[in-house]
């Protein structure tokens, strides 16, 4: 089926949730409200019609100075079976940054969602185990929001200096672990010298 045909479809049977259709570049985009992304998701996973079995990637998006919503939540979705695929995307307000978790129709979206929590700040309701996946814990704020400041926010989170101390400890080993005399020059030093 072509993903301009199951577009219509969704917007048929969900006129209400339905912002808009769009087409780029031979890739079809339904623009959905948050509201009911669960139920919309579901019935795409477990129609025969689509069979869309497997989530393929789910990631945020920053509109910063869009007025309409802020933060999309875009869901790639394949059929493996019947091999279409369509792009769905959840409008999520800047005001109430958080959609409702899908791990409970795909388990591979766990970690996707708590790499879009760690780096946009979206908060997945229901979700198993929210957490940051990529930044430690004590990190504050989320890097690919664009109103992120480029420097961190020019401080170091908490356990920076903790890993600045063992990063430099190790630095004598090589990478299969054996010790390198930090006194003992090594040909690449020499031919550095020689520039």
């Amino acid at each position: 089926m072509e993903s301009l045909e199951i577009a219509k479809k969704i917007q048929e049977k969900y006129p209400d949730e339905v912002v808009s259709i769009s087409e780029t570049r031979g890739q079809v985009s339904v623009i959905l409200t948050k509201d009911r992304i669960v139920e919309i998701l579901r019935w795409l996973h477990d129609d025969p019609t689509f069979q869309f079995n497997h989530l393929a990637d789910l990631c945020g998006v920053d509109y910063l100075g869009k007025k309409e919503v802020r933060f999309e939540v875009v869901y790639n979705l394949y059929s493996i079976p019947l091999r279409h695929s369509i792009r769905i995307r959840a409008q999520v307000p800047e005001d109430d940054c958080s959609i409702e978790s899908v791990t409970g129709i795909w388990m591979g979206a766990n970690w996707h969602e708590r790499e879009c929590y760690d780096l946009f700040g979206i908060e997945f309701m229901n979700h198993p185990d929210l957490r940051r996946i990529l930044l430690p814990e004590g990190w504050e704020g989320h890097p690919l929001r664009k109103d992120y400041p480029l420097d961190g926010g020019g401080k170091n989170w908490s356990g920076y200096d903790e890993v600045v101390e063992k990063a430099k400890k190790l630095s004598q080993y090589d990478f299969y672990g054996i010790y390198q005399d930090p006194t003992k020059k090594t040909g690449l030093e020499d031919a550095r010298e020689q520039d």
